[in-house]
């Protein structure tokens, strides 16, 4: 919302619901009737599903500055996922219907969730075609690739922090802690990430990607 100016972001801050969790309270219900959107002012939120087993799978994280819940605004349709919060978080929530206002007022800002959502499809259908068909080690490569791609610290360097979680990446991936903490150990061996107290280094990313390309086909 930082194209609005003035006025206009006064009044739509009237609008707005301030409310701060704590770690691991729940902030939205799969199956919610509720379509408000919510904003990260401070913390982060994870957003969820959960397998007929109880099995937690990570969709995505939101940090501060990030937004979630546009979905059920724009479509009127029920909570696609349950959303938590990781560490005590300040969120505000707009009506959906302000929000969907404030879109059709500043195309530039639905441009930007457009955008958003399509980021959204593209990291879903990449999860997708990973779970069809790679191994569990080699989604756990992926998944650590896009981590890297993520926090790049030069042309070829990653440091990721805060170490991920290997609870974490087993979500994410759809395997076990066990797994994951194997497999982290073989690429610790072969020199292929390096773990400092706080930082996950993968100091060629280059090397990863050949590693995952190799086995999707690339």
């Amino acid at each position: 919302m930082s194209d609005l100016k003035g006025k206009e972001l006064d009044n739509l801050e009237k609008s707005c619901r301030w409310k701060r969790y704590a770690a691991h309270e729940q902030i939205i219900d799969r199956q919610s009737e509720l379509r408000d959107v919510y904003f990260v002012v401070e913390g982060r939120v994870r957003v969820v599903n959960y397998s007929m087993s109880g099995r937690e799978i990570t969709l995505d994280d939101v940090s501060e500055g990030g937004y979630f819940g546009e979905l059920a605004a724009l479509d009127s349709q029920p909570r696609s996922a349950s959303v938590m919060a990781l560490t005590e978080t300040l969120v505000i929530s707009l009506p959906p219907d302000i929000f969907l206002e404030t879109l059709a007022k500043h195309p530039p800002l639905a441009l930007d969730v457009m955008v958003r959502l399509a980021q959204v499809v593209r990291t879903s259908t990449d999860r997708i075609m990973d779970l069809s068909t790679l191994a569990a080690n080699n989604r756990v490569h992926a998944d650590l690739l896009r981590e890297a791609r993520a926090n790049m610290d030069g042309k070829h360097k990653a440091r990721i922090s805060p170490v991920p979680l290997h609870n974490d990446i087993a979500s994410r991936v759809s395997t076990t802690r066990e797994t994951v903490s194997r497999v982290m150990s073989d690429l610790t061996r072969q020199g292929i990430v390096q773990r400092t107290k706080n930082v996950l280094v993968v100091p060629d990313v280059d090397r990863l990607q050949e590693m995952v390309e190799e086995v999707r086909g690339e």
